[in-house]
């Protein structure tokens, strides 16, 4: 289909979207809060000392929509640093979430803003703002007004960590018609596999544009001093609210609804016979917390909360708290990387409830036991990797959830076994920042 037809309809249909779309990112909003700070922003409207900050420095912009995609830019600009220091970013962030992480580390070349909503008339506008050298885009994220105002003006775009599940990648080859006329103005893509590679260039991008350089999402360089400094935080927040000594930790992490109750049924019964073992629930989306709270209070559950207006102050005047009757719920965001490192065995969400599973790889590199569900369509290809070599534990429903806990706990040394070998599998994946970085500034970056 010809370009300009594909833009015709992409343009007359995406006000509607927007604006059906509208109430619900309102809503959204004001439930993780943030809503009405830089709100103009999205319409490429800056205050005159922001503007000055992202004006005309050749800056590298790099957009990252939310709080994964966020962590993952970070780990990709401490790379461009390296490898080039001076060189300005500007980093533009969709959720307000993954704005105020990404904010935390605003420098003097690095500046954060809100990405602009991908209407030709705004995108041109934050385009003569910027001026950038070059556009990054991470993971999947393709908006077809920027893109094609960047084509016109000669500014690289390149597609950086890019994730296409077989699922998705399915999907778009149905509407490749419509989909190969934007995904081709691309001027190069890293992906993070070699099975990776065929699934972009079914799509129109040139073979010889994409590049196999490992996932910067699972490359564990760098940060460790950050980490240890959370780590030590959350831990003085376990010794506050009265967190036992010498209990071992089963953490839930990135769970979606449903999970918790699933997770917190088995632990009950868990603990009939493993009264050593308290249960962490880190839920993928940090303002469910109170809902979860109501949720485990049904099951005779008390939650202490890490954040929010019902959060837990402090309780070691009380002494030491019964893990058979509280579970503690860390409803925050930005701190899951560093919960790995303090728990005994780890289940991924939305691998149960919900459909494409959490990013499991973390933990495991963490050297973590780690348990799944059924569900982990979205990464299939690090899941063949491991269940390649058993370095990791996936189930085949929630029925099977208590044995496989059972057997983590109680056989420490082939779970320690089952971890070391996951972690050796992932390592292909080292230095894929500083690769990503290379590639950004187009440096020689050679393949995993």
């Amino acid at each position: 289909m010809p370009r300009f037809l594909v833009y015709l309809i992409y343009n007359t249909l995406l006000p509607f979207v927007l604006l059906l779309g509208f109430p619900g990112f309102i809503v959204k909003g004001i439930r993780r809060g943030g809503l009405a700070r830089n709100f103009r922003q999205r319409f490429g409207h800056y205050r005159p000392e922001v503007r000055k900050a992202i004006s005309g420095r050749d800056s590298i912009w790099i957009h990252a929509v939310s709080v994964g995609e966020v962590f993952l830019a970070l780990k990709i600009v401490e790379a461009i640093h390296t490898a080039k220091p001076g060189q300005h970013v500007v980093l533009t962030t969709t959720t307000t979430t993954g704005h105020a992480v990404a904010e935390d580390k605003a420098s003097a070349l690095l500046s954060v803003i809100h990405n602009p909503v991908d209407l030709p008339w705004i995108v041109s506008r934050v385009l003569d703002v910027i001026r950038p050298g070059a556009i990054v885009l991470v993971e999947s994220e393709i908006w077809p007004n920027l893109l094609a105002a960047a084509n016109r003006r000669g500014i690289p775009v390149k597609l950086a960590n890019a994730r296409l599940s077989p699922r998705s990648g399915r999907r778009y080859a149905t509407f490749r018609a419509l989909i190969e006329p934007i995904f081709s103005q691309l001027t190069a893509v890293s992906v993070p596999f070699e099975i990776d590679r065929p699934r972009w260039s079914a799509l129109g991008i040139p073979e010889d544009r994409i590049h196999v350089l490992g996932s910067v999402k699972f490359d564990q360089a760098g940060g460790n001093e950050a980490s240890n400094r959370k780590v030590a935080e959350i831990q003085r927040w376990l010794d506050e609210t009265g967190f036992p000594k010498g209990q071992r930790i089963l953490l839930a992490g990135s769970t979606h609804a449903g999970e918790e109750e699933l997770i917190a049924k088995v632990f009950m019964k868990l603990r009939e016979s493993l009264s050593d073992v308290a249960l962490v629930i880190v839920p993928r989306h940090a303002e469910r917390g109170v809902e979860i709270s109501s949720q485990l209070s049904n099951l005779g559950l008390t939650a202490l909360l890490k954040a929010g207006p019902n959060r837990v102050e402090s309780m070691t005047q009380q002494g030491s708290l019964d893990p058979a009757k509280h579970v503690w719920l860390a409803n925050t965001t930005g701190e899951l990387r560093a919960w790995f490192h303090l728990a005994e065995a780890v289940i991924i969400g939305k691998s149960f409830c919900g459909e494409g599973g959490q990013n499991p790889v973390e933990p495991i590199l963490a050297g973590r036991p780690v348990i799944v569900g059924p569900n982990m369509q979205n990464f299939a290809d690090v899941m063949a990797d491991l269940n390649s070599v058993r370095g990791i534990k996936q189930l085949n429903s929630a029925n099977d959830l208590e044995l496989a806990l059972k057997e983590v706990f109680e056989k420490k040394g082939e779970s320690d076994e089952m971890a070391k070998r996951g972690t050796e599998a992932m390592a292909r994946h080292i230095g894929a920042a500083e690769r990503t970085a290379r590639f950004i500034l187009e440096e020689d970056s050679a393949p995993i």
